[in-house]
């Protein structure tokens, strides 16, 4: 007998779809509620998006001097690749607005932080927000609220200060924040210090930050360096709170503090979407992020991404990003595509981890297709930024996703996504792109696809990769 189908039939070419959107748990149904009111008293959103356009106004100029100034072909740009702008262009756009050049840096590095400016190497070019900033909202009001997430990068701490006791400030002022939200009005600094130091001693208490074993003696001929635990937190408060109302979340004066209208509405914000975190069918708020992605599996693409967004909300964004990447790295080709989907979720603020591993193979195309999307290129184009092998691996890993937590006929339909126009040449490319999961992916589709003829060419394939034959 012959099959009806010829083993070299061509392939329907289609899309990839992301695996996360496989109707996987069509049965999953989130339960719906009533959308969250702010607190009373908090004004309305066009009023917080009036409040954020006049406090982002020095970074929507600078971001649109740069617009026709630092495109390709001319003049300037950033000196180093990381978005910092040389001399010579901050005296440029310092001379055109009539600022001071320092004015003119702070308020480019604010147009970074809040996504009015996107730099890409040597080249700039206006964030999306900054295209809908006075006819989009909520694209200002998010803008903003990137703004207040990178507080600690808007107004650094001093070069003196303990790292170790400044990450341990930052990770507890959403606390303090907190705080300050639920308190409505001014605090006194030494009500919120108290508070501080409370919860600093939480996140060592968690850490188990306890010597274990013999200690050695300490050199007595050389002075005794000065612990974490013995950094006074009073100064970092002073920097936090201060770094805080640089961004305008809050005022800060006489020794007290008072959130600033936009502050109290962001502290909600986060607020709630930790709340709908929590109240999720898989519950991933306190989860690491490996544990969080297998959570998030089991979800539709629209309440994955919202699970993202409330467990990005819950910590630091750049200890989140690490996070995911390191989750990325792993054997499972399934998180690897979903901590991609979560690092689309980050935005701009994930795009120096994502580039650094371009150069690493298992997520090189993954990194690609990220930065191809962040720079503006269509999803549904964005798979021409790969070359053929890097496709074809990506095709193979993403099918070691299917193979693990499938079904046989999504893994059959996997065929359609395949660059290569015949089931030969799809097999010779994946015998050499080298793949580490290739024998089982082979061996899965063979025993999944239902020709007998191509099932046994695939099933000759594995074999061939297994004994390193032809």
């Amino acid at each position: 007998m012959t099959s009806r189908i010829p083993r070299d039939s061509r392939l329907r070419l289609v899309r990839p779809r992301p695996l996360a959107a496989a109707p996987r748990a069509m049965n999953q149904r989130r339960s719906r509620r009533p959308a969250p009111r702010p607190p009373e008293g908090t004004p309305a959103p066009a009023e917080l998006a009036r409040m954020a356009r006049s406090g982002l106004a020095g970074a929507a100029r600078v971001a649109r001097w740069a617009d026709p100034s630092l495109r390709p072909g001319h003049d300037g740009g950033s000196s180093d690749g990381r978005g910092a702008l040389s001399d010579a262009t901050a005296e440029r756009a310092a001379s055109e607005l009539g600022l001071s050049p320092d004015q003119v840096r702070h308020d480019w590095d604010t147009a970074r932080l809040a996504g009015l400016v996107e730099v890409h190497g040597d080249i700039a070019r206006p964030g999306w927000r900054l295209r809908a900033w006075n006819r989009d909202d909520s694209a200002v009001l998010r803008g903003w609220v990137a703004l207040f997430d990178a507080w600690s990068i808007a107004h650094p701490e001093e070069a003196d200060h303990e790292p170790a006791a400044v990450a341990e400030v930052v990770s507890a002022m959403p606390q303090v924040l907190s705080f300050l939200q639920l308190s409505a009005g001014p605090v006194p600094m030494e009500q919120l210090l108290d508070l501080l130091e409370q919860r600093v001693t939480e996140l060592r208490t968690e850490r188990c930050e306890i010597p274990y074993g013999p200690q050695p003696e300490p050199v007595s001929q050389q002075p005794e360096a000065t612990s974490v635990e013995d950094t006074p937190l009073a100064p970092l408060l002073d920097w936090a709170l201060h770094a805080l109302a640089s961004v305008g979340a809050l005022t800060y004066g006489d020794g007290h503090a008072t959130l600033t209208p936009l502050g109290s509405w962001a502290v909600w914000v986060k607020l709630e979407q930790i709340c709908v975190a929590a109240q999720s069918p898989a519950g991933n708020i306190e989860q690491n992020a490996e544990d969080m992605l297998r959570g998030c599996s089991q979800l539709r693409p629209n309440a994955a991404r919202a699970e993202y967004r409330a467990w990005l909300a819950a910590r630091p964004v750049g200890s989140a990003v690490a996070e995911l990447v390191v989750a990325a790295r792993g054997e499972d080709a399934l998180l690897r595509g979903l901590a991609f989907e979560a690092l689309r979720v980050v935005g701009g603020a994930a795009e120096p981890e994502v580039r650094a591993v371009t150069e690493k193979t298992p997520l090189r195309p993954y990194a690609l297709l990220w930065l191809a999307e962040h720079d503006g290129i269509d999803p549904e184009d964005a798979y021409e930024v790969l070359t053929r092998e890097e496709a074809t691996w990506m095709w193979v890993d993403t099918a070691a996703a299917v193979a693990d937590h499938g079904e046989a006929p999504l893994l059959v339909r996997h065929l359609e996504s395949a660059v290569q126009p015949t089931i030969p040449a799809l097999l010779d490319e994946v015998r050499a792109v080298g793949h580490p999961r290739t024998v089982q992916v082979l061996v899965a589709l063979a025993a999944a696809h239902p020709d007998p003829a191509l099932a046994k060419a695939v099933r000759r394939a594995a074999f061939q990769v297994h004994t390193g034959g032809n």
